[in-house]
């Protein structure tokens, strides 16, 4: 925090501290003069200050470029609107699943624009996909810097921003296809801009903050809006002005949100029918049936329509859950519902390293700064970030509809920030006891929770638990004893304190680093991923005990992804291994003839030749969104999701199936499939079962491979 913990009254030897004061200038009334080279590379601050931030930025790439090539095309859901979107503009503006604009994927299209515009720049590829996925990890990281930094100074930036580059489902999510980075760094970026704002009452900050968080809403809809009491409050609270100043700032904020999230939900509403792609997801072809039901108030209840197979209960008894919810113990889902939830096996092997820490820091530094001005920044931090973890782990451990683990990535950048304000305040403040005790326990009760969540995984890296405990142990007494004091020379008790440091940043962050690294490491693929080293027993999704087919606990074939680093698309032989699907579903078997794990199907390369051979508007039409997506990336053709994602969205309905037929714009019906669990062999509920059954009583069946597949065309 800016102001260093200690007695009420007192003040430290350390004297206040300032976060935008230049370390580097020199006594009042002299001057510093400098080359002019200097002040580009330094600024006026200290040296070490610009360098050690590009240090941060340049790690954090490296560690979300390396080895991104192995993920292929990561969810293949999202993959295929991406490619759409660089073969068609309104595919692109609606996040389209295939380029002949049919159905949409069942998320606002935001997350599908940057990687779409690098493959119109770049020719469509897993890179060019995955590329902006990590520089939006990169960017996150940089501006959770800067906004930690205005308040704390440049360390705690520094810590923070570490802290959020080495968080396990971070890597994970920033080197993977899924809405998730983009809702990150649309998160913090308002975060930083609120910072900005609470300053000097800014209300232009504050306006850019409302309308980052517009967009969003535009990449994960009502989910974006979970900061927004955090980030209100924080401004409401602690901004220096009147508080009628700040309720019209706050509504300025409201307008930013309404005008650049409700511009495109009007223009999606107001676009003919005709004109555009059916939203999935909706029973009504509706933005804002699919913003309120499967994408709202249906993932808070865990039940109503959008949930996948058209209902909560199936899934639930599907997926191995309870009955009108995803709760219970399969941790594809989260686990079990309750104040504990982000600390179970599905979630805290994914965010949890810091968070027992950033708890214990926000309770302190609210205590510590109790007497603090109403206007104090590192008050206004605390209510912010705090606010921030608070509420979003609340809704995460509480829901009873779909839920992922790396859905919390949405947590790290607050865990991260409030770790690096705390911690940095109290060892500024370690020479009053209270601060000194705080920390010392904060750093030995990480170490321990680091070492429960390694043995979760008890044959991985079993060593490295002891390790971290005897660091935490060695951190924690140093801190107590004060080592750092030790010595009367400056420069020894320099390297004291560097040491205690050291030890007690290793105790702290070892256990999450290797964890991270290892997920680096490791190739991703399928519509829900989790952290971890290859073949981990540690949570994840996808296990026996879970009731799914595979050999590891993420819902990843190993050999397969090694092998092909595409996803289970074969670079040789076309379509074929495990495709995953959406990623709001666990999606069942199926698809051009076979039977899968979590979002997988298969095919053979016979499909694939004589999809590829196509020359109608679709070359196919399919069950479920998992099926159809694989395909288009197999055979870069456009393939009708009969239903959707779930394969029970009622798109196309009869009539509009046998007007396409009729037009002679759809190349085959491919039998089998379902999406997300969703809806029988032949489909789904309502038309989608009509579809199928006209299609069997009027063309010829024919085997193709090992799927069963009707030619629509003359």
């Amino acid at each position: 925090m800016t102001s260093t913990i200690s007695p009420a009254g007192a003040t430290s030897a350390a004297g206040p501290q300032h976060p935008h004061a230049g370390p580097d200038a020199g006594p009042a009334g002299t001057a510093n003069p400098a080359p002019r080279w200097t002040h580009y590379a330094f600024g006026n601050q200290a040296r070490w200050v610009r360098p050690s931030a590009a240090g941060l930025l340049v790690a954090t790439a490296v560690l979300y470029l390396w080895n991104l090539a192995a993920t292929g095309y990561g969810n293949s859901f999202y993959a295929a609107a991406i490619q759409a979107g660089t073969k068609d503009w309104t595919a692109f503006l609606f996040g389209s699943l295939d380029a002949g604009n049919a159905i949409t994927v069942d998320k606002p299209p935001a997350a599908l624009w940057i990687p779409a515009l690098a493959g119109r720049i770049f020719g469509f590829s897993a890179l060019s996909m995955l590329v902006p996925e990590a520089l939006m990890g990169v960017a996150a990281v940089g501006f959770l810097y800067l906004a930690v930094k205005r308040v704390s100074g440049p360390a705690a930036g520094l810590l923070a921003g570490g802290a959020l580059a080495l968080t396990p489902v971070a890597a994970l999510m920033f080197k993977f296809n899924n809405p998730d980075a983009m809702l990150t760094l649309c998160l913090v970026l308002a975060a930083y801009f609120t910072t900005r704002a609470i300053e000097r009452a800014g209300w232009k900050w504050l306006v850019a903050a409302g309308a980052v968080i517009g967009l969003a809403f535009l990449t994960k809809m009502l989910q974006g809006f979970l900061i927004v009491p955090a980030l209100g409050l924080a401004y409401l609270w602690a901004a220096p002005t009147s508080i009628g100043r700040r309720m019209a700032h706050l509504l300025g904020a409201l307008g930013g949100i309404i005008v650049v999230a409700g511009s495109y939900v009007a223009l999606f509403q107001l676009t003919p029918a005709s004109e555009r792609p059916y939203m999935a997801g909706s029973t009504t072809n509706s933005f804002l049936e699919l913003t309120f039901g499967y994408n709202g108030l249906a993932r808070i209840t865990g039940s109503g329509e959008g949930m996948p197979g058209g209902g909560a209960g199936g899934a639930a008894d599907a997926a191995g859950g309870p009955a009108g919810g995803f709760g219970g113990g399969n941790s594809g889902f989260g686990g079990a519902a309750g104040l504990l939830r982000m600390f179970g096996t599905s979630f805290g092997g994914e965010v949890s390293w810091l968070l027992p820490a950033a708890l214990i820091l926000l309770v302190a530094g609210l205590w510590f700064t109790r007497r603090e001005v109403r206007t104090s920044p590192s008050r206004a931090s605390l209510i912010l970030w705090g606010g921030w973890l608070l509420v979003t782990a609340g809704v995460f451990s509480f829901m009873s509809g779909i839920v992922h683990p790396y859905y919390s990535v949405a947590l790290a950048p607050a865990i991260a920030a409030l770790v690096g304000i705390g911690a940095v305040g109290l060892w500024r403040g370690r020479a009053y006891w209270p601060a000194r005790i705080v920390l010392a326990a904060t750093v030995l009760g990480t170490s321990v929770w680091s070492s429960v969540l390694l043995g979760r995984d008890a044959s991985w890296l079993p060593w490295l638990r002891v390790v971290i405990i005897i660091f935490g142990v060695l951190a924690a007494a140093a801190i107590l004893l004060r080592l750092d004091a030790v010595g009367t020379a400056g420069r020894v008790r320099r390297a004291g304190a560097a040491a205690v440091v050291v030890v007690s940043l290793l105790a702290g962050g070892l256990g999450a680093g290797a964890w991270t690294l290892a997920t680096a490491a490791s190739a991703h693929s399928g519509s829900i991923p989790t952290s971890g080293p290859a073949g981990s027993s540690a949570g994840g999704f996808g296990n026996r005990a879970a009731g799914f087919r595979g050999d590891r606990t993420d819902g990843r074939n190993s050999t397969t992804d090694s092998a092909t680093g595409t996803d289970g698309l074969d670079p040789t032989n076309g379509f074929g291994g495990a495709p995953d699907g959406g990623t709001d579903g666990p999606g069942r078997a199926g698809g051009a003839g076979g039977a899968g794990g979590p979002g997988e199907g298969t095919a053979d390369a016979a499909v694939t030749a004589l999809l590829t051979g196509t020359t109608t508007k679709w070359s196919a039409i399919v069950s479920g969104a998992s099926q159809a997506a694989s395909l288009e990336l197999a055979t870069n053709t456009n393939v009708i999701a009969l239903g959707g994602w779930n394969g029970g969205d009622p798109y196309p309905t009869l009539a509009e199936f046998q007007d396409m037929v009729a037009k002679g714009q759809i190349g085959y019906f491919i039998e089998g499939g379902a999406g997300g669990m969703g809806g029988g062999r032949m489909g789904g509920r309502g038309g989608n079962s009509e579809v199928a059954a006209w299609v069997q009583a009027n063309f010829q069946a024919q085997t193709v491979g090992s799927s069963t597949v009707y030619q629509l065309t003359k």
